[in-house]
């Protein structure tokens, strides 16, 4: 590895079945995102399920509504082709990965997974990558790439039977080696992923043991999932329409102590051992909130929720189980994303089945629930980029991925593009089912796509980083462009 690149590690996840046609290349799962961060000791990336209860038909249904709008293969192409031209002018750097199985869902932290069709056991996969640093890859060398291969720069560390589909991954902030996963049950599973033995995907392999089971779901709990940055909370949201809140407080020092592997109920699996095994301890919540009338489909801290009853509800544990503030009927459809800006804890984002992205004020929500959202945007889901007090990112099924500003709404330039938007990503073929920024890389950003058709795979993973040239303040750019120039000039031969 030479001095231009990073070491990070990835995740993601696979759902459980091989899309008509595709071809299945074996157990393994090492994809190629590479990814960097800057202590180069590794960042994983996580891929998991999308929105609870529904996700099926959301698929379904944009699969339509791409050939509604006249997607045609042909069409695409083309439009993919354009992009693939422009790569050198609009990226820093790229790298695509064609993926195995199908992904719902990634995280720029640590760890990948895979959901399979039940020849291979579910896995949980944990990857070393290497990622070019900013502002020396070559223009030939991320344009030029194998759109159905899989990236030599990422090579596998190590491999954890997940019990179950892997839903949805979060890492612990405090504590790296820790991350919660949901599955198709009620309960939240806690790993050390360091202290997990790895593990081969064979037919048959006993799974592996998690390090901690949190309980008090009443029924089966499969994507609502965050965890605290402040504090070591974990909050998860079900089909049971409440909101479950744990501390693993008393279990960090054993979990983080990876020298201790046989203090880990995951250092011991044996055959014959389940994801519920006694040997795993079990933490009850510290509080279960009411206030939603359907599937809980996304958490949040500080502690939000959104569900399919179209609400936006704030909770606040000091003052009880029920809604701080419920905004009824936030949008016209299932809302299926919620995130808080991470520099001004008073905006809001949230995503929605309507195809709209809201911007919510939370000091303009009243304790009725009025509310009025101060921007609206094109999209479903949505995540504030940690980079950028006023930027954010959205996805839908169109297969691009937007980057907006909202402090340029009243600034808008071209007639044609909606106000606020000043990047789009087209790299991918077929509706995007997931996005997600790397905290530790400026501008860089995950994203999965579910067009398994067209690349013969399991559809694909990208990490990119776009130019700089883009977001700089205007007059700074200028400024270099005009002193490259005066350099080509002093570099031309004289006549």
């Amino acid at each position: 590895m030479g001095p231009d690149h990073f070491v990070t590690r990835l995740f993601i996840r696979r759902r459980g079945h091989l899309r008509a046609g595709a071809t299945r290349k074996g157990p393994e799962q090492s994809f190629s995102p590479h990814y960097r961060e800057r202590d180069s000791e590794g960042s994983e990336v996580g891929a998991g399920g999308g929105g609870g209860g529904g996700g099926g038909q959301r698929a379904a249904k944009g699969e339509l509504e791409m050939k509604e709008k006249g997607g045609s293969r042909a069409a695409v192409d083309e439009r993919y082709a354009q992009w693939k031209s422009l790569i050198p002018v609009l990226y820093d750097w790229f790298a695509n990965h064609n993926l195995v199985w199908p992904s719902l869902s990634c995280r720029l932290r640590r760890l990948p997974t895979r959901i399979t069709d039940g020849t291979v056991p579910n896995t949980l996969v944990i990857a070393n990558c290497e990622v070019v640093k900013p502002r020396v890859a070559a223009a030939e060398h991320i344009s030029q790439f194998n759109e159905e291969a899989r990236s030599p720069f990422v090579k596998k560390y190590k491999t954890i039977i997940h019990p179950g589909e892997v839903n949805r991954i979060r890492e612990l902030p405090q504590n790296s080696k820790i991350i919660a996963t949901h599955t198709d049950s009620p309960d939240v599973l806690i790993w050390d992923v360091e202290a997990q033995p790895n593990r081969q995907a064979q037919l048959g392999a006993a799974e592996s043991r998690p390090d901690l089971i949190l309980r008090g779901h009443k029924d089966i709990a499969e994507f609502a999932l965050a965890m605290c940055p402040a504090e070591p909370y974990v909050l998860s949201g079900g089909k049971d329409k409440s909101v479950v809140w744990w501390s693993i407080q008393d279990h960090i020092s054993a979990l983080g102590d990876s020298s201790k592997t046989e203090s880990s109920p995951g250092a011991s699996a044996s055959k014959g051992k389940a994801a519920n095994d006694k040997d795993s301890p079990k933490v009850d919540p510290r509080g279960v909130f009411h206030g939603h009338d359907s599937t809980v489909e996304d958490v949040q801290f500080c502690p939000s929720s959104v569900g399919d009853d179209s609400c936006l509800i704030l909770w606040d544990a000091r003052t009880g189980t029920s809604p701080a503030v419920k905004v009824e009927k936030a949008h016209g459809g299932d809302v299926h994303c919620v995130d808080w800006n991470l520099h001004d804890v008073n905006y809001i984002l949230t995503g929605s089945a309507d195809n709209s992205v809201r911007m919510w004020d939370r000091r303009n929500l009243g304790s009725g629930g009025a509310g009025t959202p101060i921007h609206k945007f094109e999209g479903h889901k949505a995540a504030w980029s940690p980079d950028k007090t006023s930027v954010f990112g959205s996805s839908a099924e169109d297969g691009f991925l937007n980057v907006w500003d909202h402090e340029k709404v009243g600034n808008k330039r071209n007639p044609n593009s909606p106000a606020g938007l000043f990047f789009q990503h087209a790299g991918h073929r077929d509706k995007i089912v997931d996005f997600h920024w790397n905290s530790s890389d400026p501008w860089t950003i995950v994203s999965v796509s579910d067009d398994g058709e067209s690349t013969g795979g399991g559809g694909t993973l990208q990490i990119w980083r776009m130019s700089d040239l883009i977001y700089r303040p205007e007059d700074e750019v200028l400024a270099e462009l005009e002193n490259f120039k005066a350099h080509l000039a002093s570099c031309a031969p004289r006549s």
